[in-house]
């Protein structure tokens, strides 16, 4: 069944008014009638079946049939911090990071990060990344349309990721500890606690600088491995979101 989001203030009295381009692609790409039905979602963990009822130039409305909560979202909020790669290998960062799970991502510019920072486009850019994110969230099946910022400093980055409740910067060099059983630990302890706010730093194609670790730790940051093998930066964040899947998601073992 199709999927869209809409803001809560397009339900009113048990009718949905989807406007925009999701009206769009439900009368012209998709050339659905009245009585045919979608799943909507109010971006607050609440999902409707509705019956197409109306269309309009510029909206499409549609009869609330059943109302839900939506059990796709994680018992945590995952913040994504990750570096600039080249090429388009964001795109598939941003979608991954959403079907595995994540609520949030922030790009950032280290110090071994082949793109830079620029100023220019930043909020096209930005724009075009979180339609991606829109995207993967329909795909998936999430209850929330995560969110995309725009791309700060390294500095800024450790500064933000180091106030999540549990704070992990993900590393190949000394001084680790295994993912599996950082998260193995915080959950015990965190046990009860209601959607603690998890944050996971990935490097770029060459890693993060000895100089950066430090920072990351000193800022309070726990360097964690992803296991034997080096992971490129495009596969690192969904291998770390996994991992949380694994440890809150699946219950007792």
């Amino acid at each position: 069944m199709p999927r869209f989001f809409v803001q809560r203030s397009q339900i009113t009295d048990g009718i949905v008014t989807v406007t925009g381009d999701d009206a769009h692609h439900i009368s012209r790409s998709l050339r659905m009638a009245a009585g045919e039905h979608i799943t909507v979602c109010d971006m607050q963990k609440c999902e409707y079946e509705c019956e197409l009822t109306e269309f309009l130039p510029d909206r499409v409305c549609a009869k609330i049939l059943s109302t839900v909560c939506c059990d796709t979202e994680p018992p945590y909020y995952a913040h994504v911090f990750q570096a600039l790669p080249k090429g388009d290998k964001l795109d598939s960062v941003i979608q991954k990071a959403v079907e595995c799970g994540s609520a949030e991502l922030t790009t950032f510019e280290s110090e071994r990060c082949v793109v830079r920072l620029k100023g220019e486009n930043e909020d096209k850019k930005v724009e075009r990344r979180q339609r991606i994110a829109l995207e993967a969230a329909k795909q998936s099946g999430r209850g929330t349309v995560p969110t995309v910022n725009r791309t700060v400093l390294f500095s800024e980055a450790v500064r933000r990721a180091a106030q999540a409740d549990l704070a992990l910067f993900c590393y190949e060099g000394d001084g680790t500890e295994p993912i599996p059983a950082v998260l193995r630990k915080f959950h015990a302890e965190a046990k009860g606690a209601e959607a603690p706010v998890i944050s996971l730093m990935i490097g770029s194609e060459g890693g993060f600088s000895l100089a950066e670790a430090e920072a990351a730790k000193r800022a309070g940051m726990i360097p964690v491995g992803l296991g034997k093998r080096i992971l490129r930066t495009e596969t690192a964040a969904s291998f770390a979101l996994a991992c949380l899947v694994y440890e809150f998601e699946w219950g007792e073992r």
